[in-house]
């Protein structure tokens, strides 16, 4: 059985595309902050820290599209709707800061792949981001597929110069396994990694996001269809964030059996890591190479990180703003730490963890409202997928109060 209008649109291939757009944000410049971090310091022992959060995200966006196939309301909307007002405007004001965080990451590294390869000072580049990235999502007036090819092609190619990377660096694959699948924390600063890592890959306003793009793009007729449309959109995410977290593991094994390997437990940030992969790999392309995926990375999810800040804007208060304020606004805290010179790995690293902070506040609503039959009618979250929510949330609440109480 077809859904309707679904050969008219592309058969299957209609429901590919919004989980590639939110598969951005989980390889944006905090990613490459936090796991190089990582894989220089402890080498590749919380690997299995990126794969985990990699299966938090299935879950976490398989539910986003969830919501807004079955109710044609995104996160944002659902929220505005059941929630008190006053509630609704803290929500609000708290999803802005968590959109300032994003941006400050995804600025700040663009700004410093074009530094590195171009020799721009960071605020020149972080203009000339600003610019590219409004150009970009004016692509929207041409139609939303066209910005889904043009992303998604950026996300193979930040894939493919990974897997080159990684192969060229040949790391060990006994001590890449265990990482893998054999949970621990060597220290407190292993755990306040983790929660970087954490932030960096569940990006709580994508979660706002996949909602919005999935809530009209199909619009099945009757239970059989719906649950048809949501198998599709299952694999759309599998797919989506299974690249993702190929990308993340990737850099942290990059990071482990070049610099860790070699007794280079101190790059600990991505200039170090640019300055220092060629020589370490005996490759001169390498640093080239890791410089453009960087920059990428930075101006793709830039242009995702603006779009989520209309959803949730426009969702939660009925308030648009022009894109290019918007733009202007959201660019500005990252422009003052260039000014300010202070270090961008110490602000991209807390920048992650002011994600991580967010993700409660975006996963709790998401949990409560694709648990509620009323709402969701047959596509409501089965048993298992509730408790297995409800875990996640618990372990995200519990992982930010440890990271409070070991930052201050």
């Amino acid at each position: 059985m077809a859904l309707k209008g679904e050969r008219r649109r592309g058969g299957w291939l209609a429901f590919f595309g919004p989980a590639l757009i939110a598969a951005v944000a989980y390889i944006d410049p905090g990613n490459f902050a936090t796991n190089i971090e990582a894989g220089s310091r402890y080498g590749y022992a919380l690997l299995w820290v990126v794969l985990v959060a990699n299966l938090m995200a299935i879950l976490i966006q398989s539910m986003s599209a969830r919501l807004g196939l079955a109710t044609g309301m995104n996160l944002a909307e659902v929220i505005r709707a059941r929630y008190p007002r006053p509630l609704v405007w803290c929500y609000w004001v708290q999803a802005e800061i968590v959109a300032i965080a994003t941006d400050l990451a995804e600025f700040l590294g663009a700004a410093l792949a074009l530094n590195l390869l171009f020799g721009m000072t960071l605020f020149e580049g972080a203009l000339l981001t600003g610019v590219i990235t409004y150009i970009a999502l004016l692509m929207q007036r041409f139609g939303f597929r066209l910005m889904e090819i043009v992303i998604g092609s950026m996300i193979l190619a930040v894939a493919a110069g990974f897997m080159i990377e990684l192969s060229l660096s040949r790391p060990d694959v006994e001590p890449l396994l265990k990482g893998l699948f054999v949970p621990g924390f060597s220290d407190g600063y292993a755990l306040y990694l983790a929660a970087g890592i954490l932030g960096a890959t569940v990006m709580p306003h994508v979660i706002y996001l996949h909602s919005a793009l999935s809530q009209r793009r199909i619009r099945p007729q009757g239970d059989d269809e719906r649950l048809k449309a949501m198998r599709f959109y299952r694999w759309d995410v599998v797919v989506g964030m299974a690249l993702a977290g190929l990308v993340n593991l990737a850099i942290l094994a990059l990071a482990a059996a070049v610099f860790f390997d070699q007794g280079r437990t101190d790059v600990a940030t991505i200039s170090d890591a640019y300055q220092l992969l060629s020589p370490a790999m005996g490759q001169q392309i390498a640093s080239t190479v890791f410089g453009g995926t960087l920059l990428l990375a930075g101006l793709s999810s830039s242009v995702v990180g603006t779009l989520s800040g209309q959803v949730v804007m426009q969702g939660l208060v009925h308030f648009t703003i022009p894109l290019w304020l918007r733009r202007l606004v959201t660019m500005c805290p990252a422009l003052v730490i260039i000014m300010l010179g202070i270090p961008e790995q110490e602000a991209l690293v807390a920048s992650q963890v002011v994600l991580s902070f967010g993700i409660p506040f975006a996963l709790v609503p998401l949990l409560m409202f694709t648990s509620n039959r009323t709402l969701m009618g047959n596509l409501v979250n089965r048993p298992w997928t509730h408790y297995l929510a409800m875990l996640v949330c618990t372990l995200t609440i519990l992982l930010n109060l440890y990271v409070l109480v070991f930052s201050f």
